[in-house]
């Protein structure tokens, strides 16, 4: 039975320590150190702190997330019907949930349902709404830079910047750097139903416990990329503030915008189950050298298992990954009997992605290998996020069509905005965590 570990004083230092840690790093990567804007950093710092609690401890504000998170499992049933009309009999949960149909299906839908919002105007009433926001508590970032950053929590890292595309060709270094790490550290609406589907399978209560968690991971998101690009990039430059949305539909009617994000839809959900079967296919492979090769042959698979207490069966990737990150989750606060386990996830979704590291989470969820609750929610923020290898090459792609003469500096970008993206994702798993009992 997974523990609780309530809420003590140890569990606030480490989280202090850990948030001193992720500033530190950020602070290291600087480009100006002296131009660092400590009282934005401070801003950012309080809304993140003070949204975890509020999502934690403030009724109504749970309430909103489990109903918005409620909306989503909503439509992922609306999809199952679809499911069921393709697939008759294949389509049921009873023999247990097949990801490629019950999670990955749902991708499709959402799809098609953000491009008919976006077509009637409600996500960029949305996005104006939160970048307004952000810029009345944020001092300091442009009109563009807080719609592109509220975009990200709705799109895509490749369709937010299409909002602010007339303003991309004109901005420096830093504002750049900003959209980028934006769409590293958050995730699309799109994929959050395949998420949700993946992570709760067929138990209603726990699809509302990760829907909660991951929309308010995503929200949370918003602020720490503008702390953490600031501090590695601060601005040089001035400040416009005044930006409005600049992209309107491209459809001329619902039924079309509805037809070309189910196009899109299917897009993504192939590019995912084929990214996913590469790249779990190749992590077998590995595990095969290292745990079927060296380790049987060394004795360090009978190791492994003995320091883990069983927890790891042998000397295998997903164990490397855990025992390098170990020390950085334990400055996180994460339970010291999860952190190689949750220190393998966040391993996994930098080197290969989210979707493999949540289907990764799922599993140990599952089979009981999570000690701690604490742990499960802890691991929903530090995997929420685009930050990883692959996403560089997506980025830096998307972007440099938008600013062909600015291909360069974005390329350059492209890797300090991984290792942005990823301490945006740990700095919002270190405050839920912080203040979790």
């Amino acid at each position: 039975m997974i523990k609780s570990t309530g809420f003590d004083g140890m569990s606030l230092l480490r989280g202090l320590l850990g948030m001193a840690v992720v500033l530190g790093i950020a602070w290291l990567f600087s480009t100006d150190r002296k131009r660092i804007d400590w009282r934005l950093v401070a801003s950012g710092l309080f809304l993140q702190v003070v949204m975890a609690l509020a999502i934690l401890y403030v009724p109504f504000i749970g309430v909103f997330f489990e109903y918005a998170g409620k909306v989503f499992i909503k439509l992922i049933g609306f999809t199952q019907e679809g499911v069921a009309f393709l697939l008759g009999p294949y389509a049921s949960r009873e023999q247990g949930v097949v990801f490629l149909i019950h999670s990955l299906t749902s991708l499709i839908f959402f799809s098609a349902m953000v491009s008919l919002l976006y077509h009637w105007g409600v996500v960029q009433r949305i996005v104006s709404a939160f970048s307004w926001l952000l810029r009345r508590i944020l001092r300091g970032i442009s009109g563009a830079e807080g719609l592109v950053v509220a975009g990200n929590v709705f799109l895509g890292m490749n369709e937010a910047p299409l909002m602010i595309k007339n303003y991309i060709p004109r901005m420096n270094r830093s504002k750049l750097f900003l959209v980028m790490v934006s769409g590293m550290g958050t995730i699309a609406g799109t994929v959050m139903g395949a998420y949700i589907g993946m992570l709760g399978g067929n138990d209603p209560e726990a699809q509302v416990f990760f829907a909660k968690h991951l929309l308010s991971a995503s929200v949370m998101a918003a602020p720490a990329a503008i702390v953490l690009a600031r501090m590695m990039y601060p601005q040089t430059g001035a400040t416009d503030v005044q930006a409005a949305v600049t992209m309107k539909s491209e459809h001329r009617n619902a039924i079309e915008a509805l037809a070309s994000g189910t196009l899109m839809g299917i897009k993504l959900m192939v590019n995912v189950a084929a990214m996913l079967l590469v790249f779990i296919a190749l992590v077998a492979l590995v595990n095969y050298v290292f745990e079927g090769i060296i380790g049987r042959y060394t004795g360090l698979n009978s190791w492994v298992a003995d320091v883990t207490g069983g927890k790891s069966e042998g000397f295998t990737i997903q164990f490397i990954l855990g025992a390098v990150m170990s020390p950085l989750m334990w400055v996180t606060g994460v339970p010291t009997d999860d952190m190689v386990t949750v220190g393998s996830l966040l391993g996994q979704k930098t080197v290969l992605n989210e979707f493999v590291a949540y289907f990764q989470m799922q599993q140990w969820k599952n089979a009981g290998i999570f000690v701690y609750e604490k742990s499960v929610v802890m691991s929903t923020y530090l995997l929420c996020g685009f930050a990883n290898v692959a996403s560089i090459g997506m980025l830096v792609g998307g972007l440099s069509i938008m600013a062909p003469e600015k291909r360069s500096m974005i390329a350059g970008l492209g890797f300090k905005s991984m290792i942005a993206g990823t301490l945006v994702s740990i700095l919002s798993a270190i405050i839920i965590g912080m203040i979790f009992g």
